[in-house]
């Protein structure tokens, strides 16, 4: 397993947090994935064998949040 940070451009609402971790934690090889809303966040713990970060970070573009390089 490996854990990853990732940096979003900002989060608006706590609803995002549900509809961001709702989706990651249905993804496979995703063991958990927790959103920190006042640093805008998002910490995942995933098997790299299943998925990756480039993966994780797409999904998370695609429910549109800009994700920082």
């Amino acid at each position: 397993m490996k854990t990853i940070r990732i940096q979003l451009e900002t989060l608006t609402c706590p609803s995002c947090i549900n509809k961001i971790e709702g989706v990651l934690n249905k993804q496979t090889g995703v063991d958990e994935a927790k959103v920190m809303f006042n640093s805008s966040k998002v910490k995942i713990t995933y098997n790299e064998e299943e998925t990756n970060l480039k993966e994780l970070s797409e999904i998370i573009e695609k429910l549109g949040y800009p994700v920082l390089s």
